[in-house]
């Protein structure tokens, strides 16, 4: 595989953290945000206006308009930064680099049909399988639904979620008629 190729699987990883991202939201409020999702049977497209690999720390770096798409879910930051924990770089012996954790920066978008979460940063831990996103505000809708808070915690594993408020409570916006 080549140093790109495996760049590119670090990727793949770090699309793995939208994978099932079914909500359950603080104060109560819980609903299902399942469109906002990648798919692990779906190619992925990386795209940034700079890609670095940094051997010495075990990282790879994509900067300036970071954009990741798999199917109908589109992520897009800023910079993300992906973690390896492999000595060699990207691509050891057998392949690609075990990886440890991403960060995203510089705002966060993700997108799938009516479904969307922005935050300022992001971070993934592929040990914990645990999504967070914060920001003042993330913002969570799904349709004209509108869920805002600070800090987004996605459990990968169970498909919870918590939304934290910014000191005071979090603010939920129901549009009644999106009810099936």
């Amino acid at each position: 595989m080549s140093r790109k190729g495996s760049v590119i699987f670090a990727c793949i990883a770090f699309a793995a953290l939208a994978a099932g991202t079914g909500a359950s939201f603080a104060q109560q409020t819980s609903t299902r945000m399942e469109g906002l999702s990648l798919s692990s049977d779906e190619p992925i497209q990386i795209e940034s206006d700079k890609l670095q690999i940094k051997d010495k720390d075990k990282r790879a770096d994509f900067t300036g308009n970071v954009k990741v798409v798999q199917g109908t879910t589109t992520i897009r930051s800023g910079a993300m930064t992906v973690y390896y924990r492999s000595e060699g770089g990207p691509v050891s012996g057998d392949g690609p680099a075990d990886i440890d954790h991403i960060l995203m920066s510089k705002r966060v978008l993700m997108t799938s049909g009516t479904q969307t979460a922005s935050g300022d940063e992001g971070t993934f831990d592929m040990d914990t399988e645990i999504l967070t996103l914060t920001g003042k505000p993330v913002v969570l809708t799904e349709g004209e639904n509108v869920f805002t808070g600070c800090k987004l915690t996605v459990l990968m594993k169970s498909g919870e979620a918590q939304l934290e408020a910014c000191g005071g409570r979090v603010q939920i916006q129901l549009d009644p008629k999106s009810k099936k």
